[in-house]
């Protein structure tokens, strides 16, 4: 008796479930396919006594994001259904996959078909078939070891975030404002031989900027930065270092048949105010001379070279190759080598010169 009483409640538990999960509201598409930056359209059904408002929205997601983009009525209920339209938004490419935002709802799988959206449009970019996420790397992000006289080690964090999107808000009426970006990067060194294992300094670099990028071959530079940048490290007294710059980096890339590419990436600075170093231009100069080359992101090398307009500079150079074995969560990772040589490892000793620094460790973002 009780294991049947047990068995009723379980079926009836199981029913429930199921119930709760079956969804209210239907969506459908008359297409299988949308275009980026165009129009599609939905029909939603509703469940019975309820009622299809004027606007409604709808939650597309990708791999890497979620947006919730309002649809309009394209005609009076009827029978229980509707039509909606919206605009696919910008950048998306693939599958993606719709419901109602707010509403338990069926679930739309579209393949969206990528296209150059309005900024690119504007500003003379090329169309992409990789949509960027609104937070997304900036300068690589490694931690690496080495020994000179003792063990230290040098790590650096670094993204941006794009302040603007494009398919919603001030982004949709203003489209340039989706080109600026805040980016923010952190460099330490790590004094690992003494004792209490103290940070020897830390270089807090937030940044503003706007990002162009060329559409056809008419344009003399592929992509550029314009942007003001801060570099601290965060400190009082007499070991407070900081600078304002004003700075542009335009790009170059040059492709080749086996897939490889190389990149020229200058970073020209003017000083807006540097206090706490005023003779800081005779170290790093008013160009950070920068070289990278791609080989398929199996190898990469880059080179950043600074020459002061006392002469004196500094050198560093980094090679990462791709581990198929080294993961950290989803990303995949790199073996690391950096050599550094000159002046100003670190912006707290950016008039020292040291002896050159060999480290290895592994990298995210090389």
């Amino acid at each position: 008796m009780i294991r049947t009483a047990l068995l009723a409640v379980a079926l009836a538990l199981v029913q429930i479930k199921a119930f709760a999960a079956t969804p209210q509201w239907l969506i459908a598409s008359p297409e299988v396919r949308a275009t980026a930056g165009e129009r599609f359209e939905l029909v939603v059904v509703a469940p019975r006594e309820e009622a299809l408002p004027d606007e409604i929205d709808v939650r597309i997601r990708t791999e890497a994001d979620e947006r919730i983009v309002p649809l309009t009525a394209a005609a009076p209920a009827a029978n229980g259904r509707r039509s909606y339209v919206g605009t696919m938004p910008p950048g998306l490419s693939g599958a993606v996959t719709l419901e109602l935002a707010g509403r338990s709802s069926s679930v739309l799988v579209l393949t969206v078909a990528a296209k150059s959206d309005v900024v690119q449009r504007l500003i003379g970019a090329p169309g992409t078939s990789q949509y960027e996420p609104p937070i997304s790397e900036n300068d690589p992000m490694y931690f690496a070891v080495g020994s000179r006289g003792g063990w230290t080690a040098r790590f650096q964090l670094s993204f941006k975030y794009r302040l603007f999107d494009i398919g919603t808000g001030f982004g949709r009426e203003r489209p340039w404002l989706s080109g600026l970006y805040f980016g923010y990067t952190q460099n330490s060194l790590w004094d690992l031989s003494s004792e209490s294992r103290p940070f020897r300094d830390t270089s807090y670099l937030p940044s503003i900027f706007w990002k162009w990028e060329r559409e056809d071959e008419k344009a003399f530079i592929d992509r550029m930065r314009l942007g003001l940048e801060h570099e601290s490290n965060g400190t009082g007294g007499p070991r407070s270092r900081s600078i304002n710059i004003l700075f542009v980096r335009p790009e170059w890339h040059k492709g080749f048949a086996n897939g490889h590419q190389l990149q020229f990436t200058p970073k020209l600075y003017g000083y807006l105010d540097r206090t706490d170093n005023p003779d800081i231009e005779q170290y790093r100069g008013y160009v950070d001379w920068r070289l990278r080359y791609d080989a398929n992101a199996e190898w990469i090398a880059t080179g950043v070279a600074r020459r002061g307009t006392s002469g004196k500079g500094s050198v560093l150079f980094d090679l990462s190759r791709r581990s198929r074995d080294l993961r950290f969560g989803p990303v995949g990772g790199y073996f690391h080598f950096q050599y550094f040589a000159g002046y100003g490892e670190d912006i707290l000793d950016y008039n020292v010169r040291r002896k050159a620094q060999i480290r290895f460790g592994f990298a995210i973002v090389p």
